[in-house]
């Protein structure tokens, strides 16, 4: 039942993500913890599934912030201007170029969970990454045809230079598994700064002089406007003849035509992807333009990189801990500019 008046209203955390029980779970500890709904100021956590046709206008013009993993999903087309008035829109993704921002009110704070799968998707990097340095996949393509080549060299990551081209919760994730492994790790984001120590760090304007420094390339960046495409044939053809490409943003943020291409013509070159260009929960179904999957350089999985059992629990605890910041007082964390939102 929901409780309040215009004299009074409550402050209500909406969820509009999916209700079942592992979600409820996760949600209802992390409040706790939080301490959410505890005190005077105590904070109503609504489910919107739980909510009749008839309440579910009045819930979402009186919530306070709501928590969803896709309003386009969740929300009817006439409910979206009926959010206008709320303090945030927390997400439970880190990447929200797949969700239709446009269509929300142009005033309303809107929040990615940033690096929510931080640590799972910086393991399956560096598991590809050293997959492709020890030519892991090539060697037992051999053996398989019956070659032993035992004296073909391979390379190490220690003393080599990775460069992580998105430096948020991901890439930050990733350098500190480089550098455990003893990479020098060069870094770019908007700011060309980090609190996190790297052995170099510019901004995107310093792009080509990180590429054609790095054995190993990490994307680890949203898909915008603006980085859509950024890797293209001229960015590819810096890098070292012998680099591995590891993409774990978005398919989009690299020319698939150019990619496909200079895979072809450099055979030492590697490319690990993670993400594609046409998937199932962005696209509805997956399809690739180029056969990658025919190429011996390339180490590929099924944007799998934050499919770790029992980390939704973490990322809904790191969406609740911003949205806790807000009801707080606090600005919230990870703001999706203006700018991203017309994708």
């Amino acid at each position: 039942m929901l409780q309040g008046s215009e004299d009074q209203p409550m402050t209500m955390l909406l969820v509009t993500l999916k209700a079942d029980a592992a979600n409820r779970a996760a949600v209802e500890e992390a409040v706790r913890d939080f301490g959410i709904d505890a005190g005077d100021e105590a904070c109503q956590v609504v489910f919107l599934s739980d909510l009749g046709a008839d309440e579910r206008a009045g819930a979402l013009r009186q919530a306070t912030v709501i928590f969803s993993h896709n309003t386009a999903k969740e929300l009817e087309p006439d409910e979206m201007a009926l959010i206008e008035g709320v303090r945030l829109l927390q997400f439970i993704s880190a990447g929200v170029d797949f969700i239709p921002l446009e269509g929300l009110p142009a005033d309303l704070p809107i929040a990615c969970n940033g690096g929510a799968y931080a640590e799972p998707m910086a393991e399956h990097g560096m598991a590809m990454t050293l997959s492709a340095m020890k030519r892991l996949f090539i060697e037992q393509a051999k053996l398989a045809d019956g070659t032993f080549d035992q004296f073909r060299r391979n390379r190490m990551l220690a003393g080599s230079t990775c460069g992580i081209l998105g430096f948020g919760g991901i890439g930050i994730a990733t350098a500190r598994l480089m550098k455990a492994l003893g990479a020098n790790v060069h870094a770019i984001n908007r700011r060309g700064a980090s609190d996190e120590p790297v052995d170099w760090i510019g901004t995107d304007a310093q792009l080509d002089q990180m590429l054609a420094a790095c054995d190993v390339v990490v994307l680890s960046l949203p898909l915008t406007p603006e980085t859509a495409g950024v890797i293209g044939a001229r960015e590819l053809s810096l890098m070292k003849a012998d680099a591995v490409l590891v993409n774990l943003a978005r398919g989009e943020i690299i020319d698939e035509e150019a990619l496909y291409a200079h895979l072809k013509a450099n055979s030492e070159f590697t490319a690990c992807i993670d993400a594609w260009w046409t998937e199932p929960v962005r696209h509805g179904h997956f399809s690739m333009r180029f056969d990658f999957l025919s190429l011996p350089n390339v180490i590929a999985s099924p944007h799998n990189s934050a499919s770790v059992f029992g980390w939704r629990k973490v990322a809904v605890r790191r969406a609740i801990e911003n949205i806790a910041r807000v009801l707080a007082g606090e600005e919230p964390r990870h703001l999706v500019p203006s700018r991203d939102r017309m994708m």
